[in-house]
C-alpha cells in the first residue's frame, strides 16, 4: 500500500475509535493517538490533550511563542467552553515545547510538572548547552544558533515530578525516563493500551529540514539532532522506548503512529543507531554534555565556539547584505 494511502488509513481508524469510544467526534484539527489522546500541531511541534471531553484533562507541552490562544481556542473546542487543564506536563523545556506556558500558566492557574533534571530551565536557573548546527543538515538545523536556550520562569507553579514514575492527574499513566535530547526528557506510556507519548526521544519526521517539516512525511527519525547533546543516553532512550513495544504513538514533530509498522520502525532505529541515529561527526558525538538538578555541569568548549563562529558569520553576512542593499539603493 502506498505510504500515504497508509497514513490516511491509520488516521481514519484512529479517529473512528475516538469516535466509537466517546459519542463525539475529533475535532478537524486533531492529531488521533488514542479515544483520549489528541494532538495539535501548531507550525512546527505539537501539544497533546489527554483526557475525555466533559472530564478532567492534562496538557502536554505548550508549543511555540505566542500560541497561547490557539491551545485554548482547541482545548475549548474539544473540552467546552471555559475548561482549563488540571495540570500541564512537560516532556522537556526546548523552545518550541514552553513557548505558550507563561501564558497558559497564568490564564489557567495551574501547576506545570516537569522531570527533575528538567526543573532548572523552567525555574530560570540554568540555560541549555548550545546547540550544534552542523548536524542533520537542512534549514532548520543551520537555523538553531538563533533558537533560545533558556525557558520561562515559572517560580513555584514549577512542580517536580515524582521520582516513582507517577503522574500526577494521569493515575493509568507512567513517565519514562528518556534523556539524551535534553538532560531531564520524559515519555509518557500508559501500560494499558500501549499508547506513548514519546515527546522528541523519537520523532516521525525529519526535524533537521524545512521541507520535511512542511510536507510531514512520515517516518521514525532519531531526536533533532542540533539539540541533542548526549548520543548515549538518546540511544539508550530509543532503546527503552522500543522494548515499550507501543500500540499508539504521538511525537513532539511529526504524525501519529501504530500498529506493527510503528513497531518495526522503532526497533530498527534502536537495532541500528549507531549507524542511522548517531550523526558521523558533531560536537557532542564524542563529548557528550552532562548536566544534574542545577544545570549543566559540562558543556564541550567547541560547542561555544562552534556557536559563536556561526553567530559571527551570520552576522557579518547579514551586515554584508545591508552594505550591498544600500550602495545599489544609492546608485
Amino acid at each position: 500500500m502506498p505510504e500515504n494511502l497508509q497514513i490516511e488509513r491509520e488516521a481514519s481508524e484512529r479517529e473512528a475509535l475516538v469516535h466509537a469510544a466517546s459519542g463525539v467526534a475529533a475535532p478537524p484539527w486533531a492529531q488521533v493517538v488514542a479515544p483520549d489522546v489528541v494532538g495539535l500541531r501548531i507550525g512546527i511541534v505539537n501539544v497533546f490533550f489527554i483526557g475525555e471531553p466533559g472530564g478532567p484533562w492534562v496538557l502536554v507541552d505548550a508549543g511555540v511563542g505566542n500560541c497561547a490562544g490557539k491551545i485554548v481556542r482547541a482545548a475549548e473546542e474539544r473540552f467546552g467552553a471555559g475548561t482549563k487543564p488540571v495540570a500541564i506536563v512537560l516532556t522537556h523545556a526546548h523552545f518550541d515545547h514552553v513557548g505558550a506556558l507563561p501564558e497558559l500558566a497564568e490564564k489557567w492557574d495551574v501547576p506545570v510538572y516537569a522531570y527533575a533534571l528538567e526543573m532548572p530551565y523552567v525555574t530560570g536557573r540554568a540555560m541549555y548547552p548550545p546547540p550544534d548546527p552542523t548536524v542533520g543538515g537542512g534549514a532548520m538545523a543551520w537555523l538553531s544558533f538563533v533558537y533560545p536556550r533558556g525557558g520561562p520562569d515559572l517560580g513555584q507553579r514549577a512542580q517536580m515530578l515524582p521520582h516513582d514514575g507517577t503522574v500526577p492527574h494521569l493515575a493509568e499513566w507512567r513517565a519514562v525516563e528518556t534523556p539524551g535530547h535534553t538532560p531531564g526528557h520524559i515519555s509518557l506510556f500508559r501500560d494499558a493500551d500501549r499508547v506513548l507519548i514519546a515527546g522528541d526521544a523519537v520523532i516521525t519526521t525529519k526535524q533537521e529540514s524545512a521541507l520535511a517539516v512542511l510536507t510531514q512525511k512520515k517516518e521514525v527519525r532519531r531526536p533533532p539532532a542540533y539539540f541533542t547533546t548526549n548520543w548515549t543516553q538518546a540511544r539508550e532512550s530509543v532503546q527503552k522506548l522500543a522494548a515499550l513495544e507501543p500500540q499508539s504513538m504521538g511525537t513532539g514533530h511529526g504524525q501519529p503512529m501504530s500498529g506493527e509498522p510503528l513497531r518495526a520502525a522503532l526497533h530498527h532505529l534502536a537495532e541500528n543507531f549507531d549507524e542511522i541515529g548517531v550523526p558521523e561527526k558533531g560536537i557532542y558525538v564524542n563529548d557528550p554534555a552532562l548536566a544534574d538538578e542545577t544545570g549543566p555541569t559540562h558543556v564541550p568548549l567547541a560547542a561555544n565556539v562552534a556557536n559563536l563562529k556561526i553567530k559571527w558569520g551570520a552576522t557579518a553576512a547579514l551586515a554584508l547584505a545591508l552594505y550591498i542593499w544600500q550602495r545599489r539603493r544609492a546608485a
